[in-house]
C-alpha cells in the first residue's frame, strides 16, 4: 500500500568519505556520479555524469534546454563556468509589441532564450574531464532508453506541471508537445516508470558530438524548425553563435570564511552584499532579512548582462554594503522605495580523492520551463527570457542577443587551513536567501552541515512580507513580527529551496549534507 505520509520525525546524518562524494537532490543521479569516480573519473567527470543523469530523473527542475552554471576547483585553483544563453536576434520590445503584447507570456515558444547547458557541460569535459563524453552520458542514456523509477517529489512535480499546462491548451496549443513526452500517465505515483526515449537520443547524438549536435546539427535543427514553424523567436544562427563564458569567481570574507559565487548576469552577488552587510552591521535573524532584503533590491536594480550594468562589482561589495548597514535599523523596512547607489532548479557537489571540487547547477526556470518539449529529441526548452524587464529604463530591460538577470547560482566556501567545499540552494529567486541562510546557521549558529540545512527557513517574497516553515522557531517568530514583518506559515516545503553541502577537511576527509526537502542523497565511498 502506498502511504507518503511520515507522521514521526526523522533525522539525516552526516555522509563521510575519502575517495570521492556527490551530493544531489537525486538518488539515481548520485550514483550515477559515484559510479564515474569509481571507474577512474575525477570530480568533474562525476559532475557531468550527474548532471546528465538529472535531465532524465529529475525532468520537473531541469533539462538538456536549460543553463548551467559551475564553480569548479581543481589542481589547486577556482575556475568559474557561466553559460546561460542570450535572448535570441528577433528578440525585442518592439518584436513583442508588434504581437499586441505588453509581456512576456510564460509558456510557448516566445520566452525560450538560447539553452547554454549541453554547451557548458561540454566545456567542462573539455577542460577537466579525465574520461570521454560519450562515456559520461552512458548511465543517463541507459536511464531514459530502458526507463527508471520516479521518486517521490519529481513524481509529484509532473503531476503539478500537468495542472498547470491543461488549461493552458488553447491558448498555447505548443504545449500538445509536452504531454506526448511527460504525460504517458496521470497521475503518476512514486515508483511509477518513465522512459524517454527521444531524450535517449538527444543524449547519445550530444555524446558522439561532444556537444555539437546541439548547436550546429541534427538537434539544433529540429529546435530551430520547432520555433519558427510555431512563429518563435529562435533560429538556427542563434544556436550556432553560441559560446559560454569561463569567468573568476568573485568572493567576499566573512568571520574567517571566503564565500565565492559566479559574477553577474547571475544574483550570487546578492549573497556576498548580504554577508558584507552584516559584517558591517552584526548578526541577528531580523538584520540578516534586512541585508538581505537590501542585496536583492538592489542587485535587481543594478545587475543585468555584464555591459549593461549599471554598477560595477567593486561598487556593489564595497561601497553598498556601508550605505546598506546604515539603512538597516530595528525595524522591518519595505527595499522597494530605495535606491542606496543613487541609480526550479536541480544542484550538485561533488568530490574526488585528490582534492578537486565541483558546485554545479542548472535549470530550465519555471519547473519543465516554457512547457515547449521538442518531440523527436524530448527536450523541454526553457523560459529563461522570462527573468528581462520591460522597463525600458532597467539594466535588465529585454533586447536582443542579451543575457537576462539569471537566478541560478552554484556557491563555494573556504576556511583557509581547515576545509573548503562547494554548496547550493536550489530553487528560483529563494537562491540567494537560502545561501544565506545555511552559510549563517553555520558560521554564526556553529551548525553542521546537515543541521544548517534541516533548519527551517524564512523567504522574503516582497515588501515586509514572510514565508516561514511551520517548524519556525516561535519564540522568534514573535520577535519578528514586533519588528514588522508580516509573516505567513506555509507548508509548501518545495518553495524554500533545496540544498546539497560538501566539504574536504585538511586530512583528506569528505563530509556531505543533503536537502530534507526531497529525494537527495550524499553518495560516498
Amino acid at each position: 500500500m502506498l502511504n507518503a505520509s511520515y507522521p514521526y520525525p526523522s533525522k539525516r546524518h552526516l555522509v563521510y568519505g575519502r575517495n570521492g562524494m556527490v551530493a544531489t537532490g537525486n538518488i539515481t543521479a548520485a550514483d550515477a556520479g559515484l559510479d564515474i569516480l569509481k571507474a577512474g573519473g575525477n570530480a568533474v567527470d562525476a559532475a557531468i555524469a550527474a548532471a546528465l543523469m538529472l535531465t532524465v530523473t529529475e525532468p520537473t527542475a531541469n533539462g538538456l534546454g536549460g543553463d548551467l552554471f559551475a564553480i569548479v576547483y581543481f589542481d589547486g585553483r577556482y575556475y568559474g563556468l557561466s553559460s546561460h544563453g542570450p535572448s535570441p536576434a528577433a528578440m525585442s520590445l518592439p518584436a513583442l509589441r508588434g504581437l499586441g503584447m505588453s509581456e512576456l507570456p510564460r509558456f510557448g515558444v516566445l520566452p525560450i532564450n538560447v539553452p547554454g547547458q549541453i554547451a557548458g557541460i561540454a566545456a567542462l569535459a573539455r577542460r577537466f574531464a579525465r574520461l570521454p563524453l560519450k562515456n559520461l552520458a552512458i548511465p543517463a542514456m541507459r536511464a531514459a532508453a530502458d526507463g527508471y523509477a520516479l521518486q517521490p517529489a519529481v513524481a509529484d512535480h509532473i503531476n503539478r506541471a500537468r495542472d498547470i499546462y491543461e488549461p493552458q491548451l488553447k491558448a498555447f496549443p505548443e504545449l500538445e508537445t509536452w504531454f506526448q513526452v511527460f504525460g504517458q500517465k496521470s497521475p503518476y505515483r512514486p515508483g511509477d516508470r518513465m522512459v524517454l526515449s527521444g531524450h535517449a537520443r538527444a543524449l547519445e547524438a550530444i555524446a558522439e558530438t561532444d556537444g555539437e549536435a546541439f548547436y550546429r546539427g541534427p538537434i539544433a535543427d529540429a529546435i530551430a524548425s520547432f520555433c519558427q514553424t510555431n512563429h518563435g523567436w529562435l533560429d538556427l544562427p542563434d544556436l550556432a553563435a553560441f559560446e559560454p563564458e569561463w569567468v573568476t569567481p568573485i568572493s567576499a570574507e566573512y568571520k574567517g570564511h571566503t564565500i565565492y559565487e559566479i559574477p553577474p548576469s547571475g544574483q550570487g552577488i546578492a549573497v556576498l552584499m548580504a554577508l558584507r552587510t552584516l559584517a558591517a552591521k552584526g548578526y541577528t535573524c531580523h538584520y540578516a532579512i534586512e541585508a538581505l532584503k537590501q542585496a536583492l533590491h538592489h542587485a535587481g536594480l543594478h545587475v543585468a548582462d555584464t555591459e549593461h550594468m549599471r554598477q560595477t562589482v567593486a561598487v556593489l561589495l564595497n561601497d553598498y554594503p556601508v550605505r546598506a548597514a546604515h539603512a538597516v535599523n530595528e525595524r522591518a523596512v519595505a527595499p522597494e522605495t530605495t535606491d542606496l547607489l543613487g541609480n526550479d532548479t536541480v544542484y550538485l557537489a561533488a568530490a574526488d580523492g585528490d582534492g578537486n571540487m565541483v558546485s554545479l547547477i542548472q535549470s530550465n526556470y519555471m519547473g519543465f520551463g516554457s512547457g515547449v518539449v521538442i518531440p523527436e529529441y524530448g527536450i523541454a526548452l526553457n523560459n529563461r527570457a522570462c527573468n528581462f524587464s520591460l522597463d525600458e529604463t532597467s539594466a535588465n530591460v529585454l533586447a536582443p542577443g542579451k543575457r537576462p538577470y539569471h537566478t541560478i547560482i552554484p556557491g563555494f566556501i573556504e576556511k583557509k587551513g581547515e576545509f573548503r567545499g562547494p554548496f547550493g540552494v536550489m530553487g528560483g529567486f529563494m537562491q540567494p536567501q537560502g545561501h544565506l541562510q545555511v552559510l549563517l546557521s553555520q558560521i554564526e549558529d556553529k551548525l553542521n552541515p546537515q543541521s544548517a540545512l534541516d533548519r527551517p527557513r524564512w523567504q522574503w517574497i516582497g515588501g515586509n512580507r514572510l514565508l516561514v516553515e511551520p517548524e519556525f522557531d516561535a519564540n522568534l517568530l514573535a520577535d519578528l513580527r514586533r519588528r514588522g514583518h508580516e509573516i505567513e506559515i506555509s507548508e509548501d516545503e518545495a518553495s524554500f529551496g533545496r540544498g546539497q553541502i560538501i566539504y574536504r577537511y585538511e586530512d583528506g576527509r569528505l563530509e556531505g549534507a543533503c536537502e530534507p526537502r526531497t529525494d537527495s542523497l550524499v553518495a560516498a565511498f
